[in-house]
């Protein structure tokens, strides 16, 4: 490492620090109780709209963790890693963790984190999703979502579309050569998009309702870990949810945050998503009520089994949230 990259990795962590201090300290050990584990691990996933679960490890030392790992998975594995407990904690979409739990996989959602994420791109000349029925879209690790959003608008995904889902495509590439008719992608592709001229966007689901109405990604947690350290996971849920307000507050910071730690190259396309992304909305928003609008529609088209009431009965634990709520008001 060059003595430029380690001054900026010093400054870059000296300035976190004193956010962390801004963000308000922890109460004391005494008043909730001695860590039962100093060691959390979270489950990483090459998409940086996750920043805050990336940029709170100090946070998480001020919280006492001196053994924070960070774990890398290919996109949609996350929550398998957890379920079989190799991880701690995650965060990923409501619709794709919805049926992983249908699934029978033992997770617990604990937390809503963070607004919308998603772009649908369409090409020129295409302005309504009706008019996307028999044409060419490429989905981005969000099938169950485009699902949802064909639904909506009376289209079944699985058969009104011919999708490109194939993993090895790029997809982002497909669609500037004009190959593909849309394209639902999620950080850093659509900021790339943006960043090259493309701006026919059929839905910005952080911005577009009813998907604006509702938390995109949930913080889950593997029930093991979630049932037998409560005080560390108030703890781990801190940091998180601080790191979102550090996400919304200061997003130049966190952005060279993920890129000094490796999470990503490009530090403009951080930035925008950070600038993008609603992080400071989880205090307004009801992770329940997100639970109750994608489940009953998932159950609709058939996605899913089990109804909004099981899953939140069997699946979910606020505590801490509505607790921490109540702590971090400002």
């Amino acid at each position: 490492m060059s003595l430029l990259q380690t001054r900026r990795r010093f400054l870059t962590t000296l300035s976190l620090a004193g956010a962390a201090g801004l963000l308000r300290a922890p109460p004391s050990p005494a008043a909730e109780g001695a860590l039962e584990t100093t060691t959390v691990r979270i489950a990483k996933e090459p998409v940086i709209c996750l920043a805050p679960l990336y940029v709170t490890e100090e946070l998480l030392r001020a919280e006492g963790f001196t053994d924070i790992r960070y774990l890398p998975y290919p996109a949609g594995l996350n929550a398998d890693a957890i379920a079989r407990g190799e991880a701690d904690f995650s965060t990923i979409e409501a619709a794709w963790l919805l049926q992983h739990i249908d699934g029978g996989l033992p997770l617990v959602i604990v937390a809503g984190v963070h607004v919308g994420c998603y772009e649908l791109f369409a090409q020129q000349g295409i302005h309504r999703i009706r008019e996307l029925k028999g044409k060419r879209v490429a989905v981005e690790e969000g099938l169950a979502l485009f699902s949802l959003i064909a639904a909506q608008v009376g289209l079944d995904a699985s058969a009104d579309f011919d999708r490109v889902t194939d993993n090895a495509v790029n997809a982002l590439e497909l669609f500037a050569r004009s190959e593909i008719d849309a394209y639902l992608a999620f950080p850093p592709h659509p900021q790339e998009l943006r960043a090259r001229g493309f701006s026919n966007i059929l839905i910005r689901t952080a911005e577009d309702r009813p998907w604006s109405q509702y938390f995109c990604c949930l913080l889950f947690g593997n029930r093991d870990y979630v049932r037998n350290h409560p005080v560390a996971t108030k703890r781990a849920m801190r940091a998180i949810l601080k790191a979102a307000d550090l996400c919304a507050n200061q997003p130049a910071l966190a952005a060279r945050r993920l890129v000094d730690r490796g999470f990503t190259a490009r530090y403009d396309y951080a930035l925008q998503t950070l600038s993008d992304v609603p992080y400071d909305r989880w205090r307004e928003y009801d992770p329940e009520d997100t639970i109750r609008f994608y489940a009953l529609r998932l159950h609709e088209v058939g996605l899913i089994k089990a109804t909004p009431q099981q899953i939140i009965a069997e699946n979910t634990d606020w505590r801490f949230f509505n607790e921490l709520k109540r702590e971090l008001k400002t």
